[in-house]
């Protein structure tokens, strides 16, 4: 006799997803290539509001500025509207701007870490020819 498999009801919590599936989601859905009733039936995400919630946490729309799209839109709501849009840039870029500094930061931390260990161990870690005179140069150009 063979023995079937009765597939039984397993609930799931909001740490049973990872946060990379959650962002690869929204990603899809912002993109427009699915929406988001076709995500939760795609990747068997089984609350119905799940999807929503992700895209209200971390996806690029404005929710808390939303207004609905059936109504006709006043000029002192469309000026509402773009001046939510431009602090919401203005958020973002002061954000980036945070992201760039800070990787400016590590890498001339990173460059002093390197020309400490040069010194102290007395070892050249940088490379000192240019890459117009390294090998792999002179590979890809007799390739073409």
């Amino acid at each position: 006799m063979t023995e079937e498999k009765h597939s039984q009801y397993v609930k799931r919590t909001q740490k049973d997803y990872s946060m990379s599936f959650k962002l690869q989601v929204v990603a899809e859905i912002e993109r427009g290539v699915i929406s988001a009733t076709e995500a939760a039936r795609k990747y068997g995400i089984q609350g119905s509001h799940t999807v929503v919630t992700w895209l209200r946490k971390y996806g690029n729309f404005d929710w808390e500025n939303q207004t609905p799209s059936e109504m006709p839109k006043s000029q002192e709501q469309k000026i509402l509207e773009l001046e939510a849009k431009v602090k919401l840039l203005e958020k973002q870029k002061a954000f980036l701007e945070y992201q760039v500094d800070r990787a400016d930061r590590k890498a001339v931390l990173f460059d002093m870490m390197i020309d400490l260990a040069e010194k102290e161990f007395n070892v050249p870690i940088r490379k000192k020819c240019s890459p117009e005179q390294s090998p792999l140069a002179d590979k890809k150009e007799k390739k073409q």
